[in-house]
């Protein structure tokens, strides 16, 4: 394993570009196996070896910018499955997005209805739980 360290001393490593670069490899070459286009198998390389250059590349800097500007696009995105994961799991309480500022806010479930005060802004509501 230290082989390994020393390959990667210096270099960027895995980042979520750089997974989403190989999921978007699999995908495509999944899609390509089932579909019998050879032209698509050779067109997921494409992602997959962007991906491996981005891992050993020794520019940190710009592959940081070109992370930072996937998160910019995808974040939104990442967010919001994450918030619906949570809820889906959370039996136990209610979520709510404040009408002034958007902020999920949480409150016990069975209460009736009630008043909820956003921790952000200081707007009260009054939902039913």
């Amino acid at each position: 394993m230290n082989w390994l360290r020393k390959v990667m001393y210096g270099r960027y490593g895995v980042d979520q570009f750089s997974l989403f670069l190989m999921g978007l490899y699999l995908v495509l070459y999944l899609a390509a196996n089932i579909s019998r286009l050879g032209v698509l198998g050779w067109l997921a390389m494409l992602p997959a070896i962007f991906a491996i250059f981005r891992m050993f590349s020794r520019n940190l800097a710009k592959r940081r910018a070109e992370n930072a500007k996937f998160m910019e696009l995808a974040g939104p995105l990442i967010r919001w499955v994450r918030m619906r994961r949570t809820i889906h799991r959370d039996k136990d309480h209610c979520y709510f997005k404040c009408p002034n500022c958007g902020q999920h806010l949480r409150v016990p479930k069975g209460k009736g209805k009630i008043t909820v005060t956003c921790r952000n802004c200081g707007v009260s509501f009054e939902e039913k739980s």
